[in-house]
């Protein structure tokens, strides 16, 4: 009898040990538009300062157990030697680092263009990650642009969505905004497939919001991007940064959130870190950053 006991024990230990183990709590850092240039103050872009606001944010963030830290775009505002000033104390992270490409790390003279990818460490310009059952899928919104482009066939692809979406008359059809291509679309539809047939959360990491209709900052193409996950209950939310004011909003049970801009104000930072557990996402911001909690339904 205590055998039996014990074995029902043992099943039932085992059994919950599969069941919690992929929602393990975890820890991130998050930053965006560190846009760093040794440039004069243009208005509330602080360049110069926001060298010392990174480096506070990169110590602060060292002082925790983070799975990983993710900065999600303009790393730079200009010049490829602005590179040189942040990478070192980037790399001085100790958690593992991601980064999401943004339409200013590519204001880098053309010749330089096709280097940014791999000087930020980048293999892929988009990709995704696996960790604690979540897919993270960080998108490129520069691959379709008048900037980011480099292969001639994106370049077509580049004006013909740019032609087709100027009938339509909305405010984020600018120049410094850019898109998604068909290939990197499809892709993401594979991606989203893998996650459900494997039971996982989804998150989207990007620079450029694709939340709000009427929002001057979005992709291009973000109703189509919509469209797509709008299928997908296990896509829990969208993060990105661009829009130096942030924003937020709930969309079909997707947290849209729109991070601070770091460089923006004279003396205040903005970063955040963000604690997943298995039924929400607790932000803690820093600086002008928002605390908040994400319910994931």
């Amino acid at each position: 009898m205590k055998k039996v006991i014990f074995l029902a024990i043992l099943v039932i230990a085992c059994k919950s040990k599969t069941e919690t183990n992929p929602f393990t709590d975890f820890e991130i850092g998050i930053i965006a538009d560190c846009q760093y240039c040794n440039c004069e103050t243009q208005g509330n872009r602080f360049y110069k300062q926001s060298i010392g606001k990174f480096k506070s944010a990169v110590e602060k963030l060292n002082t925790k157990e983070l799975d990983y830290t993710i900065h999600l775009g303009d790393f730079i505002d200009r010049n490829f030697e602005s590179f040189d000033s942040v990478l070192p104390i980037w790399n001085s992270l100790k958690s593992e680092k991601y980064h999401v490409l943004g339409n200013h790390d590519f204001s880098v003279s053309d010749s330089l263009k096709p280097l940014v990818p791999t000087t930020m460490g980048l293999k892929n310009r988009y990709y995704s990650f696996i960790k604690n059952n979540w897919r993270f899928i960080v998108l490129d919104g520069n691959d379709l642009s008048y900037y980011g482009v480099i292969a001639n066939s994106k370049k077509k692809e580049t004006d013909s969505l740019f032609k087709l979406l100027k009938n339509e008359d909305e405010p984020n059809l600018k120049t410094w905004n850019g898109g998604l291509s068909l290939d990197q679309l499809q892709w993401v539809k594979e991606e989203l497939n893998q996650a459900k047939n494997k039971n996982e959360y989804v998150g989207f990491y990007c620079h450029f919001p694709a939340g709000r209709n009427g929002d001057a900052h979005n992709l291009w193409n973000y109703k189509q991007f919509l469209q797509l996950i709008d299928s997908y209950d296990n896509v829990k939310f969208y993060f990105n940064g661009h829009n130096h004011n942030g924003d937020y909003l709930e969309k079909n049970s997707v947290h849209h959130l729109t991070f601070k801009g770091m460089l923006d104000t004279k003396n205040t930072s903005a970063f955040a870190t963000a604690k997943f557990t298995k039924d929400s996402i607790f932000i803690k911001g820093y600086g002008r950053e928002i605390t908040r909690a994400l319910k994931i339904n």
